[in-house]
């Protein structure tokens, strides 16, 4: 849900909007009052709210926006305030509430530079200062779409809320608003309000004040007691340079830090803290812990056991007295003895059974069902509460009448059906708290990736000093000490141990043997091998060797090490990964939206049809001459004791339940099934998006191929090659030249020139470099001057032939002839030298040097080996594929001839913004394209797609802007695993919601007596047993999904480079045989495909 509050439209702007013109205030005595208008529903009741104030005094314009919902009145406060602008508009008979008023004094139009925790705008302020927060809530007590729908009403028409998110499984609302008008604790009202439990759990802050240098970090701390205390920390953070501002609330014991990072880190902030005999733990660690013990539901499933055990025990003896006893052994039911005339042991002993149960365990639901009422938004605890408490009134009148009139005769109460449908429900709500803790066990394992703990150096300078001096002291490279112990006069090695969050950038972390890493940081001494698969999914570790980076959350293997911190804490790869996660599990399918609605209309409608039963049934069996015949029964009770029994099955048997659980619980089994695969995905919107992709548009470099350029063949003039003398010196000019560029062509040349000149790829090459300029897919230019005994400068071009030209550069004739030759041989010497790769084509490097062409080069990259199989895989899927490329065509056209893309569907010589214009092209032919990319020139072309899907190799930029992320970017299969895992996330979602609605459908008839006619009724005990199982079967059935592997015919077709497999399932046995045989052939497999990382790192 998005409320968005904005300035009204002027004339024009909004052609269902009626407006008066809106002037700017030319006094101090004006003011703009904005307030909502409900009720409204054509133009004349826009018209009707202007008349209203026509010949009113004060009011100098009128503006009123029927599809916003807003007015704006121009006035003067001192003639006529807001609060009479708002009788004016309810007077009118419509619905009205003061947003903000905005007055145009000078002296109060100026930005406000505290963030303000009122819950009303602050006079004064202009509307375009706005404060706005971001905090996240943990809500306890919701069972289904209904309960979701009753917390998302409560913040309708609440001035201030700019964004809402429920997540019903993940238990959590995520709230933007704006802090003038509203805050978090009175957000935290708003849910309580509506019957749930809440709790703050974190706030952050975005404004205009805080400036782009600034960020905002929330503390627990212990230890503050009273006002004075925390008034003195405040002070004494306020006082430290690099701290804003410093606010403790005592009611949360939570501290809100706005604080420069570049000058003091959340470290300096704890120990400062400390520092004035406090504790303090930064709020996300304790948060994440917090989160972990809610998706597992452990307090959930405590508490629901509990109650179900308690429950029970008092429900089976009211059974045994009301029920079994009588029916079965007749000659012992003591609960027929009379105590007085009418009042019976039995009944008696029931009674006080019943009461516990009643409002003791089903406390809970009278307490939620009445808030949900009080809102005018039922939710599943109102049908508990009906059902439960017409049995039990019913009883105890039935034991007042009997004891009050004559003849006394023994009541027919059903007790029974009180404690056994209160058990039911409590046993379900156990069960399915235990499977919805299943259904996050993926993101659970996420979030314990990273170690708690991380031992630092107490002075990383000292140490590289230390460790500076004891390289140039010795043979061996400047690894680490082994001991890591405090030894005399070594102060610089000295270590301490801190929680992971308080790590900072440029720290020297200690690694030991089998330590997980605890943030993204460069090997800064020794060697060892990192087992890497939670990020690449390969199994094997990977060997790191000093500059190499490592990621947070592998695992190192024996080697002693130290890295040097480059991201640590939310801005870790792991981090980003499971907020990833987190935010697909919580943002909502367009489908869930619409159940969420219909179970909002669920549970009126099932009170309707239940009272509906009762009516209709109380009537018929009086007016039929024969009547079905469990009206006629002795053991019955009598016709109204039916008639009730049929009121509660309906009631209790129908479950919005299911219907809510449909969708979530298979986005987050699913969600999380991808990540164990390498593959997330943003959230429900994405997966019904994926399930209609036809046509899949692939980036070529880096995605197609390796993305890793190297020189294939030289061809230089005479010139140049007239002594060794000649040719390094024009290697040292072109590796110069090429020193500067990030770009992969210009990587290649600079390696192979260091590696021509006998230099190690970490070295240098002496000289000096200016006048450094690169042209966006064409080449650079540059002043160079090597460290010769000449030291002459060369004016340097390095670049493809247009860009030559275009410097005025003659290229022969024979050069471009020649270039030609070079693609064909160093093709053929690629193929040849690897028999399971496929060159990528060939790129053409003109040099110019001082104004003369010297020479080219030929560069070659590599195709994945599983990229011909990936298309084939494609094609078989029905998809559509096309490859794009600001590479030339006739490279992209061998790539394209390597894997099996149609030549029609090759465009080559692109820019990003063509790459853009392209995806749109396609598009316009009616298809659903799926765009892959991995670099920043990708990211407009992914965002432009249905679908933007981007590998993990790639950049940060292109990961943001891609709705579906693949991490393992060597694997080129993964992409259509993800497409079969979305349609069968998809499918399950459909097939959750069609048991749902098959279950009310052919159960509610049931229920209603339709089938009474033929001897078939449902007891309200068995109502409740099928409505407790409805949603765990649910659950039970998204828990299915864990079970996901990749379909054998895929596997198979890799193996076999694309060509369809020779035998179909049917053929490979006879019958059922050989479909056991291949399904115990996959879940062999589950191992090879499963994303190690996510499985007990520990073990």
């Amino acid at each position: 849900m998005r409320q968005t509050y904005e300035r009204l439209p002027e004339d024009g702007d909004d052609g269902n909007a009626s407006t008066s013109r809106l002037l700017a205030p030319t006094s101090a005595s004006l003011a703009i009052t904005t307030l909502q208008v409900g009720g409204m529903t054509c133009g004349s009741c826009t018209s009707a709210i202007e008349s209203g104030f026509k010949g009113v005094n004060g009011v100098r314009t009128v503006s009123v926006s029927l599809v916003m919902e807003r007015a704006a009145v121009t006035h003067d406060p001192e003639i006529i305030p807001a609060e009479k602008i708002q009788e004016i508009i309810e007077d009118r008979g419509f619905d009205a509430e003061v947003l903000s008023t905005d007055r145009s004094n000078p002296a109060t139009t100026q930005s406000n530079s505290h963030f303000s925790d009122q819950s009303t705008a602050i006079a004064g302020e202009t509307e375009s200062v706005m404060t706005t927060a971001t905090t996240t809530f943990a809500i306890e007590g919701m069972t289904c779409g209904s309960c979701t729908s009753a917390v998302e009403d409560g913040f309708n028409g609440v001035a201030g809320v700019l964004k809402l998110n429920i997540s019903l499984l993940a238990e959590r609302a995520v709230v933007t608003y704006d802090e003038r008008k509203l805050s978090a604790e009175k957000i935290a009202e708003i849910i309580d309000d509506r019957g749930f439990d809440v709790t703050i759990l974190s706030t952050q802050r975005d404004s205009i004040h805080q400036g782009g240098d600034t960020t905002t970090a929330q503390f627990k701390v212990f230890g503050c007691k009273d006002a004075t205390t925390a008034q003195l920390l405040e002070e004494g953070l306020a006082a430290v340079q690099g701290i804003r501002s410093a606010s403790l609330s005592l009611s949360t014991n939570r501290l809100t830090v706005v604080y420069q990072p570049r000058t003091i880190g959340l470290r300096g902030i704890v120990e400062t803290i400390e520092a004035q005999g406090l504790n303090a733990l930064v709020a996300s660690g304790e948060d994440n812990n917090a989160q972990l013990e809610s998706l597992a539901k452990t307090r959930e499933i405590t508490e629901w056991r509990t109650a179900f055990r308690t429950s029970l025990a008092f429900a089976i003896p009211v059974l045994f007295i009301g029920m079994i006893i009588p029916m079965a052994f007749p000659v012992i039911d003591i609960g027929r003895f009379e105590l007085i005339p009418g009042l019976f042991l039995g009944d008696i002993v029931c009674l006080v059974l019943t009461l516990p149960v009643q409002f003791g365990i089903g406390k809970r639901f009278y307490i939620t069902g009445y808030k949900s009422l009080k809102h005018r938004s039922p939710t599943m605890d109102v049908l508990v509460v009906l059902g439960t408490s017409c049995a039990f009134l019913f009883s105890v009148f039935s034991m007042l009448i009997s004891v009050l009139l004559e003849p006394h005769s023994k009541p027919s109460t059903i007790f029974d059906t009180c404690t056994m449908l209160i058990t039911f429900i409590t046993l379900s709500r156990w069960l399915e708290n235990r499977a919805k803790g299943q259904t996050s066990k993926a993101l659970s394992r996420l979030m314990s990736l990273a170690p708690p703990t991380a031992t630092i150096y107490a002075d990383p300078i000292a140490v590289e000093k230390a460790a500076e001096s004891w390289a140039k002291s010795s043979d061996e490279p400047p690894t680490p000490r082994p001991s890591r112990t405090h030894e005399p006069g070594v102060s610089a090695w000295e270590e301490k141990t801190i929680p992971t969050e308080l790590l900072e950038v440029d720290d020297i972390v200690v690694i030991r043997p089998g330590d997980k890493i605890p943030a993204d940081g460069i090997l800064a001494r020794g060697t060892t091998f990192v087992d890497e698969s939670m990020i690449t999914g390969e199994a094997m570790p990977v060997q790191k060797y000093v500059g190499d980076s490592i990621v947070a959350g592998t695992v190192n293997g024996d080697g002693c090490v130290d890295i040097r911190v480059t991201r640590a804490g939310h801005d870790t790869q792991l981090s980003q990964i499971v907020k990833l996660v987190q935010d697909a599990q919580t943002a909502r399918a367009p489908i869930q939206q619409l159940v969420d609605t219909i179970a909002g209309y669920f549970v009126p409608v099932i009170l309707i049809l239940g009272l509906g039963t009762f009516l209709v049934w109380i009537v018929l069996c009086h007016v039929l001459s024969h009547p079905p015949e469990i009206f006629l029964e002795d053991n019955s009770g009598g016709r109204v004791v039916v008639c009730v029994k049929l009121c509660i099955s309906v009631i209790v048997f129908a479950c919005p339940c299911a219907l809510g659980l449909a969708t979530p619980t298979a986005v987050m089994v699913g969600t999380g099934v991808g990540a164990e695969n390498g593959i997330l995905i943003k959230g429900g919107a994405v997966l019904e998006r994926i399930t209609k992709v036809t046509q899949i548009v692939l980036d070529k470099t880096g995605t197609i191929t390796y993305g890793k350029m190297s020189v294939a063949s030289i061809d230089l003039v005479p010139q140049w090659t007239r002594s060794e003398a000649s040719q390094r010196l024009w290697w040292s000019i072109v590796g110069l030249a090429e020193m500067g560029s990030e770009h992969p062509v210009g990587k290649a040349i600079l390696g192979t020139a260091k590696n021509e000149l006998s230099i190690s790829p970490e070295g240098t090459i002496d000289g000096s470099v200016g006048d450094f300029k690169a042209v966006v897919g064409k080449g650079v230019s540059v002043t160079v001057e090597p460290a010769t005994a000449n030291r002459s400068r060369y004016m340097v071009l390095v670049g493809n032939l247009v860009f030559l030209q275009d410097n005025g550069i003659d290229v022969p004739e024979v050069a471009v002839e020649a270039a030609e030759k070079l693609n064909l041989s160093a093709g053929e010497g690629t193929s040849q030298g690897k028999s399971n790769t496929h060159s990528a084509g060939t790129t053409n490097i003109f040099v110019a040097i001082d104004g003369l062409y010297t020479g080219q080069l030929c560069l070659s990259d590599t195709i994945k080996e599983d990229a011909a199989a990936t298309i084939s895989v494609l094609h078989r899927m029905g998809i559509k594929t096309a490859i794009v490329t600001g590479d030339q065509r006739s490279t992209a056209l061998a790539v394209a001839s390597a894997v099996g893309i149609d030549a029609n569907n090759v465009y080559a010589g692109v820019s990003p913004d063509q790459k853009q214009a392209i995806v749109q092209e396609i598009q316009d032919r009616g298809e659903v394209v799926g765009m892959i990319g991995d670099g920043i020139n990708d990211s407009p072309a992914l965002v432009t797609a249905d679908v933007g899907i981007a590998m993990a190799s790639g950049t940060d930029v292109a990961m943001e802007a891609a709705d579906m992320v693949l991490m393992r970017p060597t694997e080129l299969m993964i992409i259509p695993s993800s497409l079969t895992l979305t349609r069968t996330i998809f499918r399950r979602i459909k097939i959750n919601l069609g048991w749902a609605c098959i279950y009310n459908a052919i159960g509610l008839p049931i229920a209603m007596g339709f089938f009474l006619p033929f001897g078939l009724s449902v007891h309200p005990i068995m109502a409740s047993l099928a409505m407790a199982f409805s949603s765990v079967t649910v659950v039970v059935s998204s828990l299915m999904l864990n079970s996901w592997t990749r379909p054998a015919w895929m596997d198979e077709m890799a193996k076999n480079g694309g060509r369809e497999p020779k035998t179909e399932r049917w053929v490979w046995g006879s019958g059922i045989v050989g479909w056991v045989r291949e399904v115990m052939g996959r879940r062999g497999k589950v191992a090879e495909v499963g994303y190690v990382p996510l499985q007990d790192m520990e073990g």
